[in-house]
């Protein structure tokens, strides 16, 4: 069954968070190349993941507490409230932490009142690890692989959504320049993880 994901941007408008152009488009390329099952045989039958509850990110200091986030009214992913500054987001409509796919984790830079819970996700290094622990107890842990910048006009789609593949972990905040208005910062920073066995 193919799975389509249209995302028109990547965070609401808000404080600290900017809007980034869309829409974006992203299809599983495993669309058309499973072949049904025969009648006799049962459909397969896949356990619920374990949501995420608490994002833990040592080298920065961050340990958090994770809420589901959809979509916000406009089509973008929704993020926290800003009053929940250390507070991040798991974007509940991408894959699961741990499970096939790249999930993502949405949080603030800052607020109006100072930093917020990824204020310094910029300066992770390659290499770092990322836990998430999820409400079965288990713990999934991710390596740090790159840490970059992308102006919201030109957000790398194919790299950031997708719910097919190997267990990935997007984390995601706005960085760069403050312009206001609608844009807020200039760019978004993204750290690329994935997952360690």
């Amino acid at each position: 069954m193919a799975v389509v994901l249209v995302l028109v941007g990547v965070f609401a408008t808000g404080a600290g968070l900017g809007r980034t152009a869309g829409p974006f488009d992203w299809t599983d390329a495993s669309a058309g190349s499973s072949q049904p099952l025969p009648a006799s045989a049962p459909a397969p039958v896949r356990k619920p993941a374990s949501l995420p509850t608490r994002l833990s990110v040592p080298a920065i200091k961050v340990t958090a507490p994770v809420t589901p986030v959809g979509q916000a009214r406009d089509g973008s992913v929704d993020v926290p409230p800003l009053t929940e500054h250390n507070q991040t987001g798991w974007y509940d409509r991408g894959a699961v932490p741990g499970e096939p796919g790249r999930a993502i984790i949405v949080g603030h830079v800052d607020t109006k009142s100072g930093p917020a819970v990824f204020y310094r996700l910029h300066s992770l290094k390659p290499g770092a690890r990322i836990q998430v622990t999820r409400s079965d107890r288990t713990v999934v842990t991710f390596k740090v692989d790159s840490v970059e910048y992308f102006d919201k006009a030109n957000l790398p789609a194919a790299r950031v959504y997708g719910d097919s593949g190997p267990s990935e972990l997007r984390l995601i905040t706005c960085g760069g320049e403050w312009v206001g208005g609608r844009t807020g910062y200039e760019d978004n920073v993204i750290v690329f993880a994935s997952r360690v066995p």
